[in-house]
């Protein structure tokens, strides 16, 4: 084999190992934005670029595999609607106390799936595994309920906050605690979107 004809051949594997490693980044890309839905820009705006975002993303993957999660039993999960339906009336009058123990409602059904419950962070990068749609819900009901305790805020926001924490509430009881697919990430829309009415 001559010289040049070795160089082309070098330059045919570097083709094709370059076009294999941009089809492979790009498939990771599909996976997780198929994955992680709208927490997936959310992620690449907080971590400024994709690279790093995408890696945030698979780390979350990996420790919630970790994790043993699981879903509710029927009792479980008539016991946490029952509680649920007990916070929304109290909610009439007594909202901030509503939203209070709407806050600590949710992170018990997370506890009872098997999710750690420590820091609030931590809590929702991991709920956004299996339920990617409506973590940005948990967010908003949290943000609300945090600045209740420091500045009061409108018997409107915190409604809002009620309606926001049930879209998660609903997700925790009702999925069968397997990974998100793209029909349950469409149902998790679902449910998110009827929770915002």
């Amino acid at each position: 084999m001559n010289t040049s004809t070795m160089l082309v051949l070098i330059v045919v594997i570097l083709g094709i190992a370059a076009a294999v490693w941009i089809y492979l980044k790009k498939e990771r890309t599909k996976r997780l934005r198929s994955r992680f839905g709208p927490e997936y820009n959310r992620v690449v705006q907080a971590e400024g670029g994709g690279k790093q975002a995408e890696q945030v993303l698979e780390e979350r993957q990996k420790r919630v595999e970790r994790l043993d999660i699981k879903p509710l039993s029927s009792a479980e999960r008539e016991r946490f609607a029952q509680a649920w339906e007990h916070e929304q009336a109290r909610f009439v009058d007594q909202p901030r106390a509503a939203v209070e123990h709407a806050d600590r409602l949710v992170a018990d059904a997370m506890r009872a799936r098997g999710y750690p419950t420590g820091d609030f962070e931590q809590r929702a990068a991991d709920v956004s595994v299996a339920h990617p749609v409506v973590v940005e819900n948990y967010r908003v009901a949290h943000a609300i309920a945090l600045r209740d305790r420091s500045e009061e805020v409108s018997t409107e926001e915190l409604r809002e906050a009620m309606i926001q924490y049930r879209a998660l509430f609903d997700d925790l009881l009702h999925d069968d605690g397997t990974r998100p697919v793209s029909g349950e990430v469409s149902e998790s829309r679902a449910r998110a979107k009827e929770a915002g009415r």
